[in-house]
């Protein structure tokens, strides 16, 4: 099997993680930062927006079963990229969306699908999400490892979480791992 890697930042990574867990296609999802100018920071440092990190996942992935550009797709779906360094409550360059291509070809494809749902018309504004370089992931804590499969009664993962993971399973009904029960 082939598999290939994909970084982005889309607010809490909570709740992107949870989103990706359940397409088809994704072997792994791993909470974590990018993007700043410290090494190995930690969530505490992070979240004081002092960092320059975001909030990313990387998303280790089948190619042959879901493509880049499909990841992007739910990616824009499932959180709102025309407001900058925001994603609801969650405020600060660390909740920036971001999209972090590991080559040129990736790059371009995160400028196709952009303006896909630009053109589209997708959110009613612009899209703000950057495209910027990754030169180095640093893994989150363990602690925020499935954090929404181990916490779905927390406040957070009902009011925040369980929304962003309905609305891809209506979606992207056809890409997941397995039917969601009734």
């Amino acid at each position: 099997m082939t598999t290939a890697t994909a970084t982005v930042g889309g607010g809490c990574f909570w709740c992107t993680e949870a989103v990706f867990q359940e397409l088809a296609g994704v072997i792994a999802v791993k909470s974590g930062y990018a993007g700043g100018q410290i090494p190995n920071p930690t969530y505490e440092a992070v979240c004081t927006g002092r960092t320059g990190h975001a909030e990313v996942i990387q998303i280790t992935y089948d190619p042959d079963i879901i493509s880049y550009a499909d990841l992007l797709r739910v990616f824009f779906a499932t959180h709102d990229p025309t407001t900058l360094n925001r994603q609801g409550n969650d405020v600060g360059s660390q909740y920036r969306s971001t999209i972090m291509p590991a080559t040129a070809e990736e790059a371009a494809t995160a400028r196709e699908v952009i303006a896909e749902i630009d053109a589209r018309g997708a959110w009613g504004a612009t899209a703000v999400t950057k495209i910027e370089p990754l030169d180095v992931f640093y893994p989150a804590e363990a602690y925020h490892d499935d954090y929404f499969a181990r916490n779905p009664n927390a406040g957070y993962c009902r009011v925040i979480i369980a929304p962003k993971v309905a609305k891809m399973r209506k979606e992207f009904l056809d890409r997941l791992k397995r039917q969601p029960a009734a």
